[in-house]
């Protein structure tokens, strides 16, 4: 937790009652204020700190990076104001947290993807900031906020800025591309530092941009350590990062999955990668030795902050967090965030029609072939250009429409076609409207002017959301979670590449092949194709059918008038023919798994 300096010593009770509710200090670490005043308060690991002191001002950066403390005391004495952060940590690799001092002002700021985020609260009248939203609630007595929850059902996730609304009241969470300003009898406000790029760079010169960023990104987290383990799932996201891995570590342990679909072709794909990978270690965790998905949600979750969106996974992530700890690992490094930054997105269209006009059409002939659009709903859909405030309107009223599949009508909206599920109740249903009307009316802008870039910063965040809880749930069995692809500089290298080089669907992720190349040998580089995992979904859902009816007795989500859980039990007993109808199921069983671990009333 962070406060400022309060030369009346307010900060004093407030930093007491942080170690009364970490329980106690032991393990406690507090960094001062040049007063002596706590300046941040909590627990993290040996090495995971680097600060710098400059007469009174004082900096600090959590998590891995390239800051040093003669980079952060250089950086303090080129600023005079806690705005002079903005130009010096642009160019900081890693993902990580930022805390700065300055006169009577700090700054305080997370990530761009969220998978380091910032939440305040005011207790006692005294800003304090922290890393996770219910330690704050706890102090100043917040509950969860069982208005928002309905929100929280929709498929497959829920659609931005809802989903970054914090659950527990007198607790706010940081806004994209911003940073906190606190300070003594100021209180907070949130100050954007960021806003994204145009996308204006040629492909070659992006490409170079993201491979330095990436190779940034594992560097800082790989060195001085003598192991590390990583995904290698067979796709390219995780085969990348395996193969910049191995030029920077003496020890490279390689994880995959065995899959339930004995067509899956990640299993090739991942073995040919191994072979090119000498000296490393592959570990392929069994299915008759490793959970499967949705297995083990009757059990709690300690952390409290959000239903947890990878639910179905847990048990998972913990299996494989032991196996590796077990080969000596403590850091591990996976490809979540690539697909977020470089698959082709039909959104493309929508800014090359206005851009490149007659130029966009073999852009446009592409995604009609490899989707199917007929070309009379095709043309008003990309003419469309309504607000972002227009579209969540829209969107209120289409929540219980029927789930699209290919050949459909194509959609150049704001975002996907976001559902709630059919077991969702009348009022859940109109909860969940009026959220999104509320939220249109206010006019919200966008992530981006662009509805592309828009989307890939809504997925990125998303993303960067559900690793933090992922790095928390593997770091309680002694291994940390990395994602490089969602540090900063790795999302603003990304969206920064023209369109018109990225937009095309019969290349497979071409930013960041070209950014490979020369990395990642060419016949690994070849794939252009990607697995599903319908085959992992009704295989897990049969085999774990009883523990999840289980959750439909006495379900917290009725109780709340959100559910029918009689409508919920018949869909597990009659799984649909169509895996898209069962997405609603993740995030259904993530609310009612944490409602079972809040205090709310009637639950």
């Amino acid at each position: 937790m962070v406060l400022p300096d309060s030369p009346g010593g307010a900060a004093v009770p407030v930093a007491a009652a942080l170690l009364e509710a970490a329980e106690g200090p032991a393990g406690v670490s507090v960094i001062p204020h040049a007063s002596g005043r706590p300046w941040i308060v909590g627990r993290w690991p040996v090495g995971a700190v680097t600060w710098a002191v400059a007469g009174r001002r004082r900096a600090a950066v959590f998590g891995p990076s390239s800051a040093t403390e003669e980079w952060l005391r250089r950086a303090l004495d080129g600023a005079t104001t806690v705005a002079g952060f903005d130009t010096p940590v642009a160019g900081l690799a890693g993902g990580f947290h930022l805390i700065a001092s300055i006169d009577d002002r700090i700054r305080v700021q997370g990530s761009l993807s969220t998978a380091r985020q910032v939440f305040f609260a005011d207790i006692a009248g005294t800003p304090v900031a922290a890393d996770r939203p219910q330690t704050l609630a706890a102090l100043i007595g917040g509950a969860p906020r069982p208005e928002l929850l309905a929100g929280r059902l929709i498929a497959p996730w829920v659609p931005w800025p809802l989903n970054e609304e914090c659950l527990w009241k007198g607790v706010e969470a940081l806004p994209a591309g911003c940073y906190l300003e606190m300070s003594v009898g100021r209180g907070c406000r949130a100050v954007r530092w960021w806003t994204p790029p145009d996308p204006d760079v040629p492909l070659a010169a992006g490409a170079e941009r993201v491979r330095t960023a990436l190779n940034d990104a594992v560097a800082v987290r790989t060195q001085g350590r003598r192991t590390v383990s990583a995904d290698l799932s067979g796709g390219m996201d995780s085969t990348s990062l395996c193969f910049l891995a191995a030029g920077s570590v003496p020890r490279l342990v390689t994880t995959r999955w065995e899959a339930a679909d004995p067509a899956d072709e990640d299993r090739d794909w991942a073995d040919r990668a191994a072979v090119e990978l000498p000296g490393s270690e592959h570990l392929v965790l069994l299915r008759g030795t490793a959970p499967t998905w949705f297995e083990g949600l009757s059990a709690p979750d300690p952390d409290t902050e959000a239903p947890f969106a990878w639910i179905r996974t847990r048990s998972r992530l913990v299996h494989m967090a032991r196996q590796v700890a077990a080969q000596g690992s403590t850091l591990h490094l996976t490809g979540h965030g690539g697909d977020e930054l470089f698959l082709a997105n039909p959104l493309y269209l929508h800014t090359l029609v206005r851009t490149h006009r007659l130029g966009a059409l073999r852009y446009l002939r592409a995604y009609r072939a490899m989707y199917r659009w007929r070309l009379g709903p095709t043309l008003p859909a990309l003419l469309r250009d309504e607000s972002f405030g227009a579209w969540l309107s829209a969107l209120a009223e289409r929540l219980t429409d029927p789930i699209r599949e290919v050949g459909a009508a194509p959609s150049f909206g704001w975002g996907i076609g976001y559902r709630l599920p059919p077991w969702a109740t009348p009022d859940a249903v109109d909860a969940t409207r009026a959220l999104l009307r509320e939220t249109a009316q206010t006019a919200p802008e966008p992530l981006s002017r662009l509805r592309a870039q828009h989307a890939a910063l809504q997925d990125v965040r998303l993303c960067g959301d559900t690793l933090r809880r992922v790095d928390r749930l593997t770091s309680r069995h002694g291994v940390s979670w990395h994602a490089p692809f969602v540090d900063d500089r790795v999302v603003e290298a990304a969206l920064a590449i023209r369109f018109e080089d990225v937009a095309m669907p019969d290349r497979y992720k071409p930013a960041l092949v070209e950014a490979m190349r020369g990395t990642v040998p060419d016949a690994v580089l070849g794939r252009r194709t990607k697995s599903e995992y319908s085959a992992e979904a009704y295989d897990s859902l049969r085999r774990h059918r009883d523990e999840l009816l289980g959750l439909c007795e006495d379900m917290r989500l009725a109780r709340l008038g959100l559910v029918d859980a009689d409508a919920l039990r018949s869909t597990l007993l009659a799984l649909p023919p169509s895996s898209f109808t069962l997405m609603p199921l993740v995030a259904t069983f993530a609310c009612e798994v944490w409602l079972r671990a809040v205090p709310i009333g009637g639950s």
